[in-house]
């Protein structure tokens, strides 16, 4: 099995499937305002001919989830779950030089929402299972491939309909990869990294209200509710949250500091991140908590003070530092202030020292020999959180060598969304490889 890789016509198949899904818009707007049934039925139709039994399954109508299952050749072995999400954020087509639902592919590049998030990772999964048909190629291990709704949102209708109603679906499955790691991070000295993600800060998704006396605009208010939020929503805003190591993070940092020749203080981590110079952008998110105010909602009339003001806050936490989070924001938002989380998922610690991990950094590694993998965790969220609720250990593993100028990061949420083809193949051949293997 290891002489053999991904075959021709699966390297065809992965931009196709990546231009196809893009065309169709699933767009998640929150609030239940997506339908991602039409790319999950495109996902199913082609595991469906490469010999698979997908089961599409829904929550809420038109809210669907692909599963298939791949047996392995080891009936003991456990089970590998392998995940992407079908729907998008929102797109602002007047903001593209490209349609954003178009999935045109011009000058060796697919356009459009969800090239790199993640309907690139869905299209390699699909041609690498393609291709392992034609070919009669069978997995060490059982996978289970999973295509999700709702990942953009709260998953309540996507990975976390799964994990809490169909939990069977995933028997025997003990890690499992999706997204976002094994990536090309270009640190502007020519050198080429590759950072696999071993964990995620949790997600802590805040609404802030406060209340005072209603009136009229021109007379002398001390119980303001726009007044009480907006001292609040400065004070978090301004919080210089205290440093908090996770043991990937300092994995990540110990990586770094070995590859650039850099003494590893982590007494004081600031001055190691001034150090890693660019690189230092693939921890620097991570070595803290974070809360970010980002919606702001009051009043009726401008000659009208408003008996209550509402924002919300992006919250993100680290493992271990969830309590510090909470009595932080008790403390921040004082006594004029409520808060409650509005959505809440655990933060992700991955070990990095593990056979899986290895399997990873070799496929990466074969397929770019001058690249170097570390590890990191993700200032974000993925459907692993939710995966987690099975035992399911998570790492975000969908790879893409990238061309020096493109901001991979830049582009995720980004307008211009786009993928080179040739990163795309370059994701096959990795993903084959290690899937072969793991």
């Amino acid at each position: 099995m290891a002489d053999q890789q991904a075959d021709a016509l699966s390297l065809d198949e992965v931009v196709e499937f990546t231009s196809g899904l893009i065309r169709i818009d699933t767009t998640n707007r929150g609030g239940g305002d997506c339908r991602e049934r039409p790319a999950a039925e495109y996902a199913a139709e082609r595991l469906a001919g490469a010999g698979l039994e997908p089961l599409l399954l829904e929550r809420t109508p038109g809210r669907t989830n692909v599963v298939a299952r791949i047996e392995g050749t080891d009936p003991s072995a456990d089970a590998l779950l392998v995940h992407g999400h079908l729907d998008v954020v929102p797109a602002e087509a007047a903001d593209w030089r490209v349609h954003p639902f178009s999935g045109e592919v011009r000058d060796g590049v697919v356009w459009g929402r969800g090239a790199v998030d993640m309907k690139n990772m869905d299209a390699m999964i699909l041609a690498v299972a393609r291709s392992w048909a034609r070919q009669g190629v069978r997995p060490r291990r059982d996978l289970v491939i999973a295509f999700t709704a709702d990942e953009e949102a709260s998953a309540e209708d996507g990975s976390g309909f799964l994990a809490d109603r169909h939990p069977e679906l995933f028997e025997g499955c003990t890690e499992g990869i999706g997204e976002s790691g094994a990536f090309t991070f270009h640190d502007g000295s020519g050198r080429e990294i590759y950072p696999i993600a071993a964990g995620e800060r949790g997600t802590g998704w805040l609404k802030l209200t406060a209340r005072g006396r209603a009136g009229h605009g021109s007379k002398v208010n001390r119980e303001n509710a726009v007044t009480r939020l907006a001292a609040a929503v400065a004070r978090i805003g301004e919080h210089e949250w205290p440093l908090r190591l996770t043991p990937t993070v300092r994995a990540a940092l110990t990586e770094l500091a070995a590859l650039y020749g850099i003494d590893t203080d982590f007494k004081d981590v600031d001055r190691l991140l001034d150090k890693l110079g660019p690189a230092a952008a693939l921890v620097e998110a991570t070595v803290r908590n974070s809360a970010n105010p980002t919606m702001v909602e009051a009043g009726y009339k401008l000659n009208v003070i408003p008996g209550e003001a509402v924002a919300y806050v992006d919250g993100r936490c680290l493992a271990g530092a969830e309590e510090e989070f909470t009595a932080t924001l008790d403390e921040l938002t004082g006594p004029d202030v409520q808060w409650e989380f509005t959505h809440r998922e655990v933060a992700l610690e991955a070990p990095v020292d593990t056979p899986l991990f290895a399997k990873m950094r070799a496929a990466v590694e074969e397929f770019a020999p001058g690249g170097h993998v570390v590890p990191y965790c993700m200032s974000g969220g993925t459907d692993a959180k939710q995966f987690s609720r099975l035992g399911i250990t998570g790492y975000g593993f969908s790879p893409l060598k990238l061309p020096a100028g493109l901001d991979y990061q830049a582009l995720f949420h980004g307008v211009d969304e786009r993928v080179p083809v040739a990163a795309l193949q370059f994701g096959v051949r990795v993903l084959d490889r290690f899937l072969r293997t793991a």
